[in-house]
């Protein structure tokens, strides 16, 4: 149904499976009662529950939870999410102006969310067409060419990221380290790291937590939405620090520090 038809049928109508408010009774999510069988559960749980509609246990809480504690909450108004946070502090905007910004630019292509989607979708992609014979290398190779790059190898500043070892080391101590998209995405980094290419690449947190996501079962969409709120823990530092200085003074730059190619400098002539 398309077209009027279907704006009339949802005229004072909406027809869900996810849930729904029910005043002085309380609220279902996915077929659960909120008051009464989410006692329980914490709220990353309710989380994923509601994002994906299964319940995990503790020790995949545990690594969800470190998956952003430990990746993704970096206090530094540097961090070009977390620039934005500082900026709307500086400016003293609210809070709640501040972080949606934020999270908004977050969506962006080579270190935010459209990274994190074609990270575990690539992953899922090499392991399929590794179970149909495929070599790795040539894969990595045909990667390589369509995007001058691979998602989640490599980065900007130095070349291995710090965050590597103790989130793998969280992996470790809770068995999800050695599942088959962990594996893999080390050894891709194994083959970027040959001579075989000009640029040796390691793997960066990307690769990890969506080979981590994977091994669990999220969905690349899933993955995606899991993601979203990731970075706050990073950003209210950044906007509280920019509230308590003096106003509009992060990173200012002097005039005479920028370079200026075009018309010289004018007066304004009024009609």
């Amino acid at each position: 149904m398309r077209g009027p038809e279907a704006l009339f049928a949802s005229e004072d109508h909406w027809v869900t499976s996810m849930g729904a408010w029910f005043p002085q009774r309380g609220a279902i999510l996915r077929g659960k009662a909120v008051f009464e069988d989410f006692q329980e559960l914490s709220w990353m749980g309710l989380l994923l529950y509601a994002i994906t509609g299964r319940v995990f246990d503790e020790n995949q809480m545990r690594l969800f939870e470190g998956m952003w504690k430990l990746c993704a909450n970096y206090p530094d108004p540097r961090i070009w999410n977390n620039r934005v946070a500082a900026l709307a502090g500086t400016a003293r905007s609210t809070a709640t102006l501040g972080i949606s910004a934020a999270t908004a630019i977050s969506e962006s292509t080579i270190y935010g969310f459209r990274a994190v989607i074609r990270c575990i979708d690539m992953l899922y992609r090499f392991q399929q067409q590794l179970e149909q014979g495929m070599d790795l290398t040539t894969l990595v190779q045909q990667e390589l060419e369509i995007h001058q790059g691979i998602f989640g190898y490599g980065r900007p500043i130095k070349q291995k990221d710090e965050r590597i070892a103790p989130m793998l080391a969280l992996a470790q101590e809770l068995g999800y380290a050695g599942g088959a998209h962990i594996r893999l995405a080390f050894a891709i980094e194994d083959v970027l790291l040959s001579k075989r290419w000009r640029w040796r690449l390691h793997i960066n947190i990307a690769a990890l937590l969506a080979a981590l996501a994977a091994d669990q079962g999220l969905s690349c969409r899933e993955y995606y939405r899991f993601m979203i709120p990731c970075f706050a823990g990073g950003m209210f530092p950044c906007h509280i620090d920019a509230i308590d200085q003096t106003e509009g003074t992060l990173f200012p730059l002097r005039c005479t520090r920028i370079v200026y190619n075009g018309a010289a400098r004018r007066r304004w002539h009024t009609p």
